[in-house]
């Protein structure tokens, strides 16, 4: 088989997303299978240091350029159409966040090569990609396969572990320079969100609710358990959109993506949109009314009852 696995690196203050290193330990199994290299797409300006994140890698192909020092997608595309285009890949990974979705869309259309959006998973069978992809968040999976054998996969961010991508090493480096700067759109600030109280993405234990709750003074329950088990509690969108507790309490794709060592769901369904925020979680746990909620899906343990009535239990239980 011809051609390797292209994978686009995201970055932000010097560190690397992990769901580049997602990217790169699916990369690198799909490579095994294909016989191929990883060739891992680092943009920027003065980003030489990220390199030594990247060890997952065979490769490095670096575009360093002023132009490039913030993400914009017209700026990302003029760089990578004469890459994609000159190294005919097998496959090129993207994650499926704000930047893999810019930059993947534009991608296919000047490269000709297919987009497969939304993926949950792509292997190699019968010498060609097979890429699963959710329709209608999340409640269809579709199977498809690239006509000619090759195209661009967009990877939903939780999917795949970090860790196999996460290697320690610093791959060989092939420098590409960019003919022009594209700046139809022109990066102007970057705005960040207003501090939380807590930073969810950095706990280890999450208590989190949702409309099983009931009342807004139900969420005292959660409190109390989520003090008894050291943790905080987070939220699924309903939650959050009701004033209940801060965006920045929020899991999901539009709120923050997590992976603490315990998820436990209270009165959550689990719907494809917070699935994907939380699914990473070494241990989840869901408590729900019904018995065919999707969070049933994902979860390692589960009780079919009433959140007011075991969370107070299991508080009691946790403080004697």
């Amino acid at each position: 088989m011809s051609g390797n696995v292209l994978v686009l690196v995201e970055h932000r203050d010097g560190a690397v997303a992990d769901s580049t290193f997602e990217l790169l330990g699916r990369a690198r199994a799909l490579a095994r299978v294909a016989s191929v290299e990883v060739e891992a797409l680092l943009l920027g300006s003065g980003v030489d240091a990220l390199v030594g994140q990247l060890g997952g890698a065979d490769r490095v192909v670096l575009i360093d350029d002023p132009s490039l020092a913030e993400f914009t997608p017209t700026g990302y595309h003029a760089a990578l159409v004469p890459v994609v285009r000159d190294r005919a890949p097998f496959l090129v990974l993207a994650a499926n966040t704000g930047v893999g979705m810019d930059v993947a869309a534009g991608l296919s259309i000047a490269t000709g090569l297919a987009l497969a959006a939304y993926a949950i998973d792509v292997t190699v069978a019968g010498g060609s990609p097979l890429v699963t992809c959710q329709l209608y968040a999340g409640k269809i999976n579709a199977r498809v396969r690239f006509a000619d054998g090759r195209g661009i996969v967009t990877l939903v961010v939780g999917t795949a572990p970090a860790e196999p991508g996460n290697v320690a090493g610093s791959p060989p480096i092939e420098r590409i320079g960019i003919a022009a700067a594209d700046g139809r759109i022109r990066f102007r600030r970057f705005i960040r969100p207003e501090a939380g109280d807590v930073d969810i993405t950095r706990e280890s234990i999450l208590v989190s609710v949702g409309r099983g709750m009931g009342e807004r003074e139900n969420l005292e329950l959660a409190e109390e358990l989520a003090t008894a088990l050291g943790g905080v509690v987070s939220s699924s969108r309903p939650i959050a959109d009701a004033g209940w507790l801060p965006r920045t309490r929020q899991v999901g794709k539009s709120g923050q993506r997590v992976k603490p060592r315990l998820y436990l769901a209270l009165g959550i369904s689990g719907a494809p949109e917070h699935l994907e925020g939380m699914r990473g979680a070494d241990l989840i746990i869901a408590i729900n009314t019904d018995p065919r909620a999707p969070i049933y899906g994902v979860a390692n343990f589960g009780a079919v009852a009433d959140v007011l009535d075991v969370v107070p239990a299991l508080t009691k239980q946790l403080t004697g």
